[in-house]
């Protein structure tokens, strides 16, 4: 074989040695490394929803261990809405006041109110007896807190004593102190409320504090009453779906429009027959010495 013909090839061979010797010498953060996958908004925001429901799906199940993490980590980079954060706290409130835990739930539950103003339980949580206490305590302590800032700011109004009695009665009832709340709500209106609309609201939650006591004829009894006042009257449909007065409404609800119809019947009768005497003409009684009208 001819040499110098290999010349070329042996410097080809050369050169290629040289670039893997090169490429030994480069640092290793040079050379090409995968790619790991993008963490993006999106991304966990979708991650806390999953987390959400998979609390909420482990907490209907009993699970409440592995509900209480999963709500946790679904608020851990503040991607959910505030409705849904305020589902989760409320999920941890009910979740620590059923395990003995009042200060951890009442905390949630304020956080709850805190994220989202318009916070509230469904009828038939509102009426649980281990945390709808809890709930409804914390609710009227913020309501003190936001009332007690916005009278700073503005002139103080005096109320005045029925209307303190009212009050006060709303506080009972919020704090679950049924028994209280009626004596107040009664001598409220014993004392005499100016106000029609308070009158109303005072009948009402005497109503709402009768029937959670169990005394289901006094609370028929009270919402029929409303109807003297207020032909129009109605509980709103969160109102009227609560559990302990649902039937009791719905009867007395029926009996108070029966009776504001017989009135207003009974009260165009009366009207109709005093238009009627007064339409008709008078009889002039006979003069003296006038010859009384022939009989035939």
């Amino acid at each position: 074989m001819n040499r110098p013909a290999l010349a070329p090839f042996v410097a080809f061979l050369a050169l290629l040695a040289g670039c893997a010797d090169m490429q030994k010498l480069l640092p290793a953060d040079s050379k090409s490394a995968p790619v790991s996958p993008q963490i993006t908004e999106a991304s966990l925001r979708a991650r806390a929803s999953e987390q959400l429901a998979l609390g909420q799906k482990q907490y209907d199940t009993g699970d409440l261990e592995n509900a209480t993490k999963n709500f946790n980590a679904s608020l851990e980079h503040g991607m959910l809405s505030k409705v849904d954060q305020s589902n989760a706290r409320k999920h941890l409130a009910m979740i620590n006041c059923v395990s003995n835990r009042e200060a951890q739930c009442r905390d949630e539950f304020r956080k709850a109110f805190e994220i989202n103003p318009d916070f509230s339980l469904t009828s038939a949580e509102d009426g649980h007896p281990i945390w709808g206490p809890v709930y409804r305590s914390v609710r009227t302590q913020l309501i003190a807190e936001r009332e007690a800032a916005t009278a700073a700011s503005r002139p103080r109004i005096l109320l005045s004593k029925s209307e303190q009695m009212l009050s006060d009665g709303m506080v009972k009832y919020d704090a679950g102190d049924y028994v209280e709340a009626q004596r107040l709500y009664e001598s409220a209106l014993k004392e005499g409320l100016r106000d029609k609309a308070d009158q109303v609201r005072a009948m009402k939650h005497l109503a709402f504090s009768l029937c959670l006591q169990d005394k289901y004829p006094a609370c028929r009894a009270e919402f029929v009453k409303i109807y003297d006042i207020d032909p129009e009257f109605d509980l709103t449909p969160a109102e009227a779906g609560h559990p302990n007065w649902t039937k009791t409404f719905a009867s007395a609800k029926a009996q108070g429009r029966k009776l504001v119809a017989e009135k207003a019947a009974r009260e165009k009768a009366e009207k109709d027959k005093a238009e009627r005497a007064a339409q008709k003409p008078a009889t002039a009684p006979p003069t003296a010495g006038a010859t009384p009208p022939k009989k035939n």
